[in-house]
């Protein structure tokens, strides 16, 4: 049996918005260390300084060490055929695997947690954190906090685990370990084997090879596996014993995985998507006229009564948050935006941001001319876009095409060789247009989600900033 024996230092706790800035690897036969490997790494990004204090690992020692693509391949050749071991082992492989999918590529092996195997073979320490495990048994670590040396600990201890277990427990990936957690069904463990830790779609089919359900998830594997496990209502619990079969189609994107959902849902109408009704929007931002003629707004869930919202929202939450922001960028009055109760005049034209519409002190023409401009936030700033978003590999774009400002599609292009815009929009496959799609692009939009907005005279809008909002400050 061999054993890659790892440890790492990152930039912070979290494998989504940190980086790797150290690795260590040593190779064990199972009897003694027969290679290793030890690095810095260029996280490409700062080193906050307390996490310099803590290892030491400073800015300007990373800054000419290789980037994780650099080595990539040396730890994928020497973990090759091997069970990953750390302390605290999902940290650890979180974050290698993460760095790798960012690459474009499924980093799996079996692992091995020393914390959990010391808890089980050798019970009974206040703490198995490797510093206080290593001070009870009596493992020196030379370089506390730095990859070589704590690795090397974890090589120590791991042998001492060795010759108290004689032959190894079965190695597990621990986050497989969690999916199929409450699955009972072997037939139901092995349809998740199959499915991969990413983005997409995912079909749910009986054993007839009937299309029962269609969702999407940044996890399929995941995802799915909730849908497996022995809880949830009694809808919840018919559909799970109906499974017999799962396929999907990789997105890489979110937004291509929700817009593909979207598309597919009402192309094969699935009996389950059909009985649960479901929508990520549940709830929107209406508007009307008074009868004093001015404009009105209002945040309720949305129905087949209800009509057509100009903006859709997750939960009310999150709807709330985001309108009373707008109530104060286009200075509009609480009361007539649903969001404040009086007989008199609201909060807000106390403190000077309402300018008396409550009160009928502001004519309706200057109000609604404010009012129409909120409205207006909400529609696309250029009626003719593509929209890039992250694609299923390192090189590869998720492309959507707006054009005389209707949905036409999605597709994906591999920007190592197509990098003009009429290139990207030819890689796009047509599409349905309709109010979900136009909701789910808008959502994106409004978040500033997406990495690259680029407009017909080739003008390129980076991602993190909502598109209406960053031409709206251009204008300025």
């Amino acid at each position: 049996m061999k054993y890659a024996i790892i440890d790492i230092e990152t930039t912070g706790g979290s494998p989504r918005t940190e980086k790797i800035t150290e690795i260590a690897i040593f190779i064990h036969d199972g009897k003694q260390v027969v290679d290793e490997f030890t690095t810095l790494i260029n996280p490409e990004r700062y080193i906050p300084p307390f996490i310099t204090a803590l290892t030491g690992i400073s800015n300007e020692m990373v800054a000419h060490a290789p980037k994780f693509y650099e080595v990539a391949k040396e730890i994928v050749l020497r973990t090759e055929d091997a069970i990953f071991v750390a302390h605290n082992a999902p940290f650890d492989y979180g974050f290698v695997k993460e760095e790798f999918k960012n690459l474009g590529f499924d980093f799996q092996r079996k692992t091995l947690d020393t914390v959990r195997l010391s808890r089980k073979l050798i019970p009974g320490h206040a703490s198995y954190s490797l510093g206080n495990i290593c001070k009870d048994l009596g493992i020196q670590i030379n370089g506390r906090h730095r990859a070589a040396g704590d690795a090397l600990a974890t090589v120590k201890l791991f042998e001492i685990l060795l010759q108290k277990n004689g032959a190894f427990t079965q190695a597990t990936d621990p986050e497989k370990y969690r999916q199929l957690k409450g699955i009972d069904s072997s037939a139901h463990r092995q349809l998740l084997e199959k499915l991969p830790d990413a983005t997409g779609v995912y079909y749910l089919f009986d054993q007839d090879q009937q299309l029962i359900y269609i969702g999407k998830s940044v996890n399929i594997r995941s995802r799915v596996a909730q849908h497996l496990r022995n809880m949830g209502g009694k809808k919840v619990l018919e559909m799970r014993q109906r499974i017999a079969d799962v396929s999907f189609e990789l997105t890489g994107s979110e937004l291509v995985a929700l817009l593909l959902e979207s598309d597919e849902i009402k192309k094969h109408k699935p009996i389950y998507n059909r009985l649960q009704r479901r929508s990520l929007f549940q709830y929107g931002l209406f508007t009307e006229y008074n009868t004093s003629g001015y404009i009105t707004f209002s945040l309720k869930r949305i129905s087949t009564q209800s009509g057509l919202p100009i903006a859709s929202y997750v939960n009310m939450d999150e709807a709330k948050n985001h309108f009373s922001g707008l109530i104060e960028r286009f200075e509009l009055c609480q009361k007539l935006c649903g969001l404040y109760e009086s007989e008199g005049a609201c909060f807000h034209h106390g403190v000077g941001l309402c300018h008396g519409a409550c009160m009928q002190l502001e004519s309706n023409q200057s109000y609604n001319h404010r009012a129409k401009e909120l409205i207006a936030s909400f529609e696309f700033a250029s009626p003719d876009f593509l929209l890039l978003d992250k694609g299923r590999t390192k090189t590869e774009k998720a492309v959507i095409r707006i054009k005389n400002g209707k949905y036409l599609g999605f597709g994906f292009a591999d920007t190592e060789f197509l990098t003009e815009p009429d290139q990207l929009a030819d890689s796009v496959k047509p599409k349905a247009d309709n109010r979900d799609v136009q909701q789910i692009i808008r959502s994106y939009i409004r978040q500033g989600k997406y990495q690259q907005i680029i407009l017909s005279d080739k003008t390129v809008f980076p991602s993190g900033r909502p598109y209406n909002q960053f031409i709206k400050k251009e204008k300025q």
